[in-house]
């Protein structure tokens, strides 16, 4: 339809010269696009082809490389035997020569009808030859010479050493002149020299086999070069040990908890294999034992510095157990050292021990940052041993804990697992520290969940959030007792093996020297449960303190105000028909009971943590009574009247909460004590204003 249009319209306007027609344009375009199609393909079929004959030139190339290299290796081959075979032609042909001279010596007995000539020159012959062949020295250095020719450095040293012993025993009664023994020592001094190189480069193939490289250097020392010889053993060792590393490093990431241990493993057994063999083939000589030192010390730097290149990020538990390996083996080595007089143990821990306290530096700070964060978020679910299977068996089943607890707890346990015997003799002190860090910095953050302000105010302006706060009385009891069953069962029965070491070590003699400040015994079991408890009283104390501020200040204003003891109507508590206790200390009464009540549901169990927070919670309501300067400025206040009855309420108020402590079986002795100090403070105050304090004393004591 297209084309058929196309012709009308030329039809329609065929006079236009300026006009092209449709179809040329067409014609044209399409020629033009086919060429350019066709020209691409064909380039691009140029290509392949040439891509083509690349590779396979490069491949034959590469073929023809390995021919070439194979046949390099046989053409050395060939010139090692055929060097050989030369040596064995020489030897042939002075046969040969031998035998010509027996040859011509018959045919000359046998012919003594030739002429004075030919006699003549058989003489001279014979007198030429029988000087080569009849000389035992000359036949003893072209023997030498051939098995040096031929490489044969076992049976040239055994002719060396025959040779030499027997021209040592008849050197006094030789009739050889001095000139001719001097030359013949001249002559086996360069071929000794000569053996010498050989045994030298035989045994520095680095392929060669440990017996061989024995033989090598006993040789060596048979010809008196021992120095040079014990250097050899120790710069092969070394080349072995150089490969041997260098083909395990790239595994290093791979095991990443053992790469130390396989480090070691392969260190000291070559330093161990290598003192072997100098006592066997040189002997214990102070020279050889100094050398050997300074080459092992140096093998030993070498793998201090690739435990540390390779380790895991030192933060990882990985890290932390491949550094307890890499010290429990190391030390094992360095032990089994010492029965060669080598010791190393001191070294060692001198260039790892800065990595180790690195390492658990890291480690513990991790741990931390788990046990502040499980502690801001605690959603104090309690758990038991079966919930919380790392505690199973443990301690008690009483047990009684928070998630932060359990976390706490577990994350102990996960350091623990890694430490091996060696790294708590050498770091036991540490980490016991650290472990009492770790527990104060957890305790630190209790405080930070309980209500009320802290002693110290460093852990109110920390910038870390707190999500989670403890208000009822049983959360605040519950992260409490979690606390005391940490520091009492469960942290102690965890580091138990610590300080078991420590018993068994000084039972069996053992000292702190040389272990340097962080051992075992840097510290001892007392000081340590003393700086938990302590860590408790804190927690305890703080408790304790925001409970009874609570408590005192209601709406900001004070129940225990001295001014309720002004506003007696009658003169003396006698007339009342039964005196009580201040409303105050009924209502202080009445919590006590019912903190004690939710104590014994919640510390099920624990009736004595539940007794140390009640009788410290007593002794904090006396002892702020004892502080509270405006409590007693009333008494002072001239403008205020005493009366006897005010002294009475306020001895009976105190008499009152030691009756609280000693009913409630609590430790009252602190508590009698600062009552005491109380009402003698208070019979002196109402005394200077000239109330007599005898009558109040009496009618109480009476009451």
């Amino acid at each position: 339809m297209e084309s058929s249009s196309g012709e009308e319209l030329e039809e329609e306007f065929p006079g236009h010269e300026w006009i092209t027609p449709q179809s040329s344009i067409n014609a044209a375009y399409q020629s033009q696009t086919e060429k350019g199609i066709r020209k691409i393909c064909s380039e691009l079929l140029e290509l392949k082809d040439a891509i083509e004959n690349l590779s396979g030139n490069m491949q034959s190339k590469y073929l023809a490389f390995l021919r070439i290299s194979e046949e390099v290796v046989e053409a050395e081959q060939e010139l090692i035997e055929l060097q050989k075979h030369v040596s064995a032609q020489g030897i042939l042909v002075q046969d040969l020569m031998s035998g010509v001279c027996r040859e011509l010596d018959v045919w000359f007995k046998s012919n003594k009808e030739e002429d004075v000539k030919e006699k003549d020159f058989q003489a001279e012959l014979d007198e030429i030859l029988s000087d080569d062949t009849q000389d035992p020295k000359a036949i003893f250095l072209d023997k030498l010479d051939a098995l040096l020719a031929e490489h044969k450095m076992e049976e040239a040293l055994l002719a060396l050493e025959a040779e030499e012993k027997k021209y040592l025993v008849a050197d006094e009664s030789s009739k050889e002149s001095n000139a001719e023994l001097s030359a013949f020592k001249t002559a086996l001094f360069k071929r000794k020299a000569i053996l010498e190189d050989q045994l030298v480069r035989w045994s520095e193939q680095p392929s060669l086999p440990i017996t061989e490289l024995r033989k090598s250097l006993a040789g060596l020392v048979k010809i008196g070069k021992s120095s040079l010889a014990h250097q050899l053993l120790l710069k092969a060792y070394g080349s072995r040990l150089q490969k041997n590393v260098e083909a395990f490093l790239p595994s290093c990431s791979i095991y990443t908890e053992t790469y130390a241990a396989s480090l070691s493993q392969i260190v000291f057994s070559a330093i161990a294999k290598a003192a072997k063999d100098t006592n066997t083939l040189f002997g214990d000589s102070p020279m050889n034992m100094n050398r050997i030192i300074q080459w092992a010390e140096y093998e030993i730097e070498t793998f201090a510095r690739l435990v540390k290149e390779n380790s895991p990020l030192p933060e990882s538990v990985s890290a932390l157990r491949a550094a307890c390996i890499c010290i429990q083996t190391s030390l094992s080595h360095c032990s089994f050292l010492e029965s060669y007089g080598l010791k190393f143990s001191k070294l060692l821990m001198v260039l790892l021990r800065p990595y180790i306290e690195e390492v658990l530096e890291l480690n513990f700070r991790r741990v931390r940052r788990k046990i502040v964060d499980a502690a801001r978020n605690d959603d104090i679910l309690l758990l038991t041993p079966q919930e919380g299977s790392p505690l199973s068996g443990a301690v008690a089943p009483n047990i009684m804990l928070t998630s932060s607890g359990k976390k706490f707890i577990s994350v102990v346990n996960d350091i623990l697992d890694q430490v091996t015997p060696m790294t708590i003799v050498h770091f036991g002190g540490a980490i016991l520290n650290k472990f009492l860090q770790l527990f104060d910095r957890y305790v630190e953050t209790l405080i930070k969940v309980l209500p009320g302000p802290s002693e110290d105010d460093t852990l109110l302006e920390s910038k870390e959030p707190v999500e989670f706060k403890a208000e009822s009385d049983a959360q605040q009891l519950t992260l409490i007792g979690a606390a005391y069953t940490i520091a009492d069962e469960l942290l102690p029965a965890a580091v138990s093996k610590f300080f078991d070491m420590q018993t068994e070590k000084k039972g069996a003699g053992g000292s702190s020297e040389g272990l340097g400040s962080g051992s075992i015994y840097s510290i001892e079991h007392k000081e340590w449960k003393r700086h938990l408890q302590h860590s408790l009283d804190k927690l305890r104390d703080h408790f304790c303190r925001q409970y009874v501020l609570s408590f005192i200040y209601l709406e900001g204003k004070s129940r225990l105000d001295a001014r309720m003891y002004m506003e007696r109507k009658t003169d003396d508590l006698l007339f009342d028909a039964d005196p009580l206790p201040s409303l105050p200390f009924q209502a202080l009464f009445g919590r006590l009971q019912q903190l004690a009540s939710v104590a014994g549901d919640v510390l099920l169990g624990k009736d004595k943590i539940q007794k140390v927070l009640l009788s410290r919670l007593t002794e904090t309501v006396v002892m702020w009574l004892s502080n509270e300067q405006e409590f007693w400025d009333v008494f002072e206040d001239r403008s205020v009247q005493l009366q006897p009855s005010g002294l009475q309420q306020l001895i009976l108020d105190m008499h009152f909460i030691v009756e609280i402590a000693v009913c409630g079986r609590f430790p009252h002795r602190p508590v009698q004590q600062l009552v005491s100090t109380i009402i003698t403070r208070a019979i002196a105050a109402f005394s200077a204003r000239n109330v007599d304090p005898q009558r109040s004393v009496i009618t109480i004591s009476f009451q």
